[in-house]
């Protein structure tokens, strides 16, 4: 390929946003928007949604599969959602040769169209497994980037497990968005030469403090110390390990923002606890919605059991508000200075809450915070994606 042209990239995943579900992947849109915006790439992005047959409201995720459209633009970004066949419960080992199946027509007639320099995976199962598939039939190299329970938790099942290891051996790299996840793919084979970590960032002139906080705070209603909590409605996020930690935090309030399958179950527990004149239920909220909420609130809460790179620390320190984050591969990498906020010593309520003591007891100034989080734009990973992918096409078009 020719230096002085941006390199074309397949950005293929089921982790991107739509316009029926505006806020899933939006970490896998927000890297990309970075890269094209360096001029040093563009990208078509194929991301796929299993096909149902209607959307009503009652089928919750699966009418919202459904609803998104076939191809828009976002960003600037041609977005193509094809569909592929996907069985609900019994499909996990499935899911790959599905996705491979149903796509390799489609991406074989868009690298016809205007030629692909690489595929460019996000997720690596089924995704990236099926990504590798793809590339080796149009010869294409591949990249995946491991997000979180890719490496954490699917590959305890043994057929994905056998999957994910030909394919740690058929991309031609992998990018790891921490160190810990590093340490995993290496546990599951991957060659260390092969691993090339790359954080997530945080767009700091999106999420930056608010220009009157006491206006947003009024806004919202707050007169008591605030935390804050931010994603998925589902198990492992430990929403519920927060409600509890609550309970010994009697000044305090609580809002949480998101939504899923664990929404009922949390609102018993508020009423349980009877915590609803102090804990808040908010639903989802859009992405650009966030600042305003970081910048009101007086910490984050993250109880998560698992995560990857947790995108939320970055987005509420860029916002001037410290973080209670649990103590979890990944997090400590994140919040590695008092400015950051604190890492619990215990991922319990009771741990929660005496972290959230802790940080009260001496809490950062908010500036301080927000010059933290100012080290960690998008600038360093934008810089490293376009170095390795132009290794990789450089070394296809000499082979």
């Amino acid at each position: 390929m020719a230096a002085d042209r941006p390199l074309h990239l397949l950005t293929f995943s089921t982790l991107f946003p739509n316009a029926a579900r505006a806020n899933h992947g939006v970490f896998v849109e927000n890297r990309l928007r970075h890269l094209v915006a360096s001029g040093g790439a563009r990208s078509t992005v194929v991301a796929p949604v299993p096909w149902f047959p209607s959307r009503a409201a009652w089928f919750g995720d699966w009418a919202r599969h459904a609803a998104a459209p076939r191809e828009e633009q976002r960003h600037g970004l041609r977005v193509l959602h094809p569909r592929y066949p996907l069985v609900p419960r019994v499909g996990m080992s499935l899911a790959p040769l599905l996705q491979y199946r149903a796509l390799l027509p489609i991406v074989r007639a868009l690298h016809a169209r205007d030629a692909f320099d690489a595929i460019d995976a996000h997720y690596l199962y089924p995704d990236g497994v099926a990504a590798v598939w793809i590339g080796r039939r149009l010869d294409l190299p591949v990249v995946v980037t491991v997000r979180g329970t890719d490496v954490t938790l699917i590959p305890r099942y043994a057929v994905p497990r056998r999957l994910i290891r030909g394919a740690l051996g058929g991309a031609a790299a992998l990018i790891s968005v921490s160190e810990a996840l590093r340490q995993g793919l290496v546990a599951l084979g991957a060659p260390p030469a092969k691993v090339t970590v790359l954080r997530n960032g945080v767009d700091t002139r999106l999420f930056r403090p608010p220009a009157d906080r006491a206006a947003s705070r009024a806004a919202l209603g707050l007169s008591r110390p605030t935390l804050l909590s931010v994603g998925l409605l589902i198990e492992r996020k430990g929403h519920h390990v927060t409600i509890e930690a609550m309970r010994q935090l009697p000044d305090y309030g609580l809002l949480i923002v998101g939504e899923g399958p664990e929404q009922a179950r949390l609102a018993g527990l508020i009423e349980q606890y009877r915590l609803s004149d102090r804990v808040h239920l908010l639903g989802p909220r859009p992405h650009a919605d966030l600042p305003q909420l970081y910048g009101a609130a007086d910490a984050l809460v993250l109880a998560s059991s698992r995560e990857g790179w947790a995108n939320v620390l970055l987005e509420s320190m860029a916002c001037g508000t410290p973080v209670v984050a649990s103590n979890i591969p990944g997090n400590p990498e994140v919040v590695r200075d008092a400015a950051a906020g604190v890492i619990v010593e215990a991922n319990t309520a009771d741990g929660i809450a005496a972290a959230v003591r802790r940080l009260f007891a001496a809490p950062p100034a908010r500036d301080a915070t927000r010059a933290y989080a100012e080290r960690y734009g998008w600038e360093e990973t934008t810089e490293g994606q376009l170095a390795l992918f132009r290794r990789l096409t450089l070394k296809q078009s000499a082979s």
